[in-house]
């Protein structure tokens, strides 16, 4: 029994037929991984970009505008409309100003209050118009859905109760004359 069963053995053992299908499986998963890491890792980062762009233009608008006191939601406003590709911008950006002075430098607030889909709508925190010739403070927080929540960067992404993250940005404009 066994001198049938050494020829067919060693055979079998010398066959290479399926090796490609090995190295596929174990190698193809990290390819995949790194494919929808990178991905989730663009669409952040157009996110952040096009916050940011519709921040900068907000800003720009209240700089040099005609001498009104921009309100909360015309600023939130100008910030959706110039952030193309926003999904829900309107319910997912949080604005928060205050006047910063020079001299005793005083920054936002660490914590970053972003609005959270499962509680209730929150008002408007700490959103301070200013004066002429004042610095001014701006932060604008807003939550998406990943587009992969439980694959390779989206499970690394720090995540509210109802799945979302959260895109911080921040800017600073003196309130020009009129």
């Amino acid at each position: 029994m066994t001198r049938l069963a050494m020829p067919r053995l060693r055979r079998f053992l010398s066959d290479e037929d399926g090796n490609a299908s090995v190295e596929f499986v174990i190698v193809f998963p990290l390819y995949l991984a790194l494919m929808i890491m990178s991905i989730e890792l663009g669409f952040v980062t157009l996110r952040h970009t096009l916050l940011e762009r519709g921040l900068d233009i907000a800003v720009r608008e209240v700089r040099l505008g005609t001498g009104t006191v921009p309100e909360h939601d015309d600023i939130k406003q100008i910030i959706c409309d110039n952030a193309l590709m926003v999904v829900d911008c309107e319910q997912n950006l949080r604005l928060e100003m205050q006047p910063a002075d020079l001299r005793a430098f005083n920054s936002l607030d660490d914590s970053v209050d972003c609005t959270d889909a499962s509680e209730p709508s929150k008002p408007v925190r700490g959103f301070t118009p200013g004066q002429q010739n004042q610095l001014m403070l701006l932060r604008a927080c807003l939550r998406f859905d990943p587009l992969f929540p439980d694959a390779a960067l989206g499970s690394a992404l720090e995540t509210d109760t109802s799945g979302q993250s959260a895109i911080v940005s921040m800017t600073a404009f003196v309130q020009e004359p009129i």
